[in-house]
This record gives structure tokens, C-alpha cells and sequence, in this order.
């Protein structure tokens, strides 16, 4: 059994999520309706190389006391390279219970032990880069996730999109237009070769919100 996943992201009128700014409590506060079991993050969202190189390796690295009644969100990194070396920063942040690595096959055998002294849970799930299918089956097995929210860039929607994954987009349109020929959008892929890979939906929700802001919900009917 898969969770429903649910994509929520800030874009201008041009669907692109850089150069403007966005109202980021405005973004977190809806966020948070949807009370999701698991954060899902790309290590290129996650990955910081100001706190990578500064962590202290002295520290204290007792396992992280999880109680059962915690109702925050697991945070789950997508991270096949072994590139995220912030993670007692981001626990100490304290908006997650825990933390899950999605590794693959050909991650670092020195990375995955790094995993294992910080007490980071981890899945091991593809060869080469990260299987999602799989890595969605394992966060329902193992930690009881029904419903992931995906807080990434363009690249991962892509990746999830690409594979049938997403149930929901959820969109801050933002009064801007950014422009450009970069690929800088919430949805990053190759481009398609035939209309069959076209993604329909159904719009469920639109709501007008302050600083015309427009907020839009789908469900992917396919």
C-alpha cells in the first residue's frame, strides 16, 4: 500500500520557484492542514555546506528519545550520494519526531555507517539512485506513513510525478512572473516525446489569499 502524496509548492504566475519572494509563513501555515506522517525532502533542498562542514563530531551522539504520542512528522531525505551531513542540525531544529535517509544500493558504505552512529534511520531502496515506489511501500511499513507531503524543488515533484506517485498538487500561485529559459519550475523532467505522459487534474480548490496570493488544490485523476 502506497501514502497519498500530496505536492505543495510556492510559484509565480510562470510556474517558477526562484527569484521572487515567497510568504513562507503563509506557506507553512497551510502546510500544516494536512498533518502529514512524513516530510519528504530532496538532499538538494536539505543539503547545507556551511552546516555539513561545522558539525561538531564530539557531540553527543545518544539516540534521539521518540514519544509515542509524538504527533510531529518524520522527515525523509531522498539522499543516494551520502551528501547530507547536517542532521543533528536538523534534529535539534525540532520540527520532526525523527529522521529516514532514502539510500540505494551504490550509497557509500562509510556514509550509511555515519548514518548509524547518529542514530539515522535509514531505507535502502534502487541500485543506483533512489526506487520512490518502494521507498513509499517501506515509510508505510516500517513507520506507519499514510500521507507525505513533499517539501523539494522541481527535480523530485519530477521524479514523483513521472512515476505516478502524486496524488495532489497544492499551489501558492504568487502575483510575479520570473521568466527566463532555465527549467527552473516546480516540475522538472525530460521533456516529453508523445502526449501520453501529460498529467490531467481536477481542480477541488481555489481560494483568493492576502497579497494576491491565489491558492490552488488538484487531484491527479489519472
Amino acid at each position: 500500500m502506497l501514502p497519498r502524496v500530496v505536492v505543495h509548492n510556492a510559484v509565480s504566475v510562470d510556474g517558477r520557484i526562484d527569484w521572487f519572494t515567497p510568504d513562507v509563513g503563509q506557506f507553512y501555515g497551510l502546510a500544516s492542514r494536512w498533518k502529514e506522517d512524513a516530510t519528504l525532502a530532496g538532499s538538494d533542498t536539505i543539503y547545507n555546506p556551511e552546516e555539513s562542514t561545522t558539525e561538531e563530531e564530539d557531540e553527543s551522539l545518544e539516540p534521539p528519545v521518540v514519544e509515542a504520542d509524538d504527533t510531529r512528522p518524520l522527515l525523509v531525505v531522498s539522499d543516494s550520494r551520502g551528501r547530507v551531513r547536517n542532521w543533528l542540525q536538523l534534529r535539534r531544529a525540532g520540527y520532526w519526531r525523527d529522521m529516514v535517509a532514502l539510500c540505494a544500493r551504490k550509497t557509500p558504505q562509510a556514509y550509511l555507517e555515519y548514518l548509524s552512529a547518529r542514530h539515522v534511520n535509514f531505507i535502502i531502496v534502487g541500485e543506483e539512485r533512489v526506487d520512490f515506489r518502494e521507498a513509499l511501500e517501506g515509510l508505510h511499513t516500517r513507520y506507519g506513513v499514510e500521507l507525505v507531503r513533499v517539501d523539494s524543488g522541481g527535480t523530485l515533484n519530477g521524479i514523483l510525478f513521472r512515476a505516478g506517485l502524486v496524488n495532489e498538487v497544492s499551489l501558492l500561485i504568487h502575483p510575479s512572473l520570473v521568466g527566463g529559459t532555465s527549467s527552473r519550475s516546480m516540475y522538472r523532467a525530460p521533456d516529453l516525446i508523445t502526449p501520453g505522459g501529460v498529467i490531467d487534474l481536477k481542480l477541488t480548490y481555489c481560494e483568493q489569499l492576502e497579497n494576491d496570493i491565489v491558492w490552488l488544490r488538484y487531484e491527479v485523476t489519472e
